[in-house]
């Protein structure tokens, strides 16, 4: 035992374990030569030296560990001069990329960005916005109703009233936000974002709303995107439009993308209905204005060329980190 004391490291404690208890150590030799022992002294000698072989390798192991935590709390003091870890980034989602490259489009054109609830009332989401009870135009929304006059907002449009409400001409807003609608597919999830803007003013043309939304191709694509206005239907513009830009794959060569017609749909615009005008006491006379809505999913599947709108909610790093 006052040799074990007396060891410092691990190799003076293997020394005295070798010298007691290795193949050739002392009690080791004891244990072999028992049997030259009388039958009488036999089981008492060999009975002790079990005992003390025990006892021994107890010490020993215990001497180990004290030494192992030893250094274990040594080794754990921090090493300032050692180089340091470099901390490992994340970075913007896709649609987060997209969502802001949209705002800083329209923050250059003079908009300013608002927003509001994701759980309207029926007045704000549809009524106010010339959706009128039973009208066939809400089927196209496909709702989440929390009540009978509550609904997930199905679009961010709700804002250009909210907004109107409050603020005299001349308003130039975006809104971006989440919204909601009872559809999924690899096209269409149930919540996706969706960015609206308004702009209103005397004198304001449908050749200002071409203008704006031209500006806002070339700069989210690139300035040869070519744009086409197809006459459609919204019940909150009149004259109103679905915007389409040359097929991002093909260039308008037509491909499986563009179902071969070399042009794809982005957003819908059109000029703000008399009647959504009249429900927040603007002078019809006086304003005019227009309106536009677009998908940020979509815009951010023909940005980076993307055919499954599921990948961006299934987080799989190997997608994201292309990103």
């Amino acid at each position: 035992m006052a040799e074990l004391q007396a060891a410092g490291d691990m190799e003076a404690i293997k020394a005295v374990q070798v010298r007691y208890l290795g193949r050739k150590g002392q009690l080791t030799q004891f244990l072999r030569n028992i049997a030259a022992l009388s039958e009488a002294e036999r089981p008492a000698a060999g009975k002790a030296a079990n005992e003390v072989k025990q006892f021994l390798e107890g010490k020993i192991s215990e001497a180990l560990e004290q030494l192992s935590a030893g250094q274990a709390d040594q080794g754990s003091a921090i090493d300032v001069t050692l180089p340091g870890r470099p901390a490992v980034y994340g970075s913007l989602h896709p649609i987060s990329q997209i969502n802001r490259q949209i705002m800083d489009i329209f923050i250059r054109l003079g908009f300013d960005i608002v927003e509001g609830p994701e759980v309207e009332t029926d007045w704000y989401n549809f009524e106010a916005l010339n959706f009128p009870k039973n009208h066939p135009a809400r089927d196209m929304q496909d709702t989440f109703f929390v009540s009978s006059d509550i609904v997930l907002r199905t679009h961010t449009s709700p804002l250009q009233v909210r907004i109107m409400e409050k603020q005299p001409p001349p308003v130039s807003i975006i809104a971006p936000g989440r919204v909601y609608r009872c559809d999924s597919d690899i096209t269409h999830t149930p919540m996706f974002h969706q960015v609206e803007g308004l702009l209103v003013n005397e004198g304001v043309s449908f050749g200002d709303l071409k203008g704006i939304l031209t500006a806002f191709v070339h700069q989210m694509f690139d300035a040869h995107t070519s744009l086409r206005f197809r006459p459609s239907f919204f019940p909150f513009t009149e004259p109103s439009a679905e915007v389409d830009i040359l097929c991002v794959m093909c260039r308008g060569k037509g491909c499986r993308v563009c179902s071969q017609t070399g042009w794809l749909e982005v957003l819908g615009a059109g000029m703000v209905h008399p009647a959504v005008f009249e429900n927040v006491h603007y002078d019809t006379a006086k304003y005019t204005g227009f309106a536009f809505g677009m998908g940020v999913e979509r815009i951010a599947m023909l940005k980076y060329g993307i055919d499954d709108l599921r990948r961006f909610f299934e987080n799989d790093l190997r997608f994201l980190r292309q990103f």
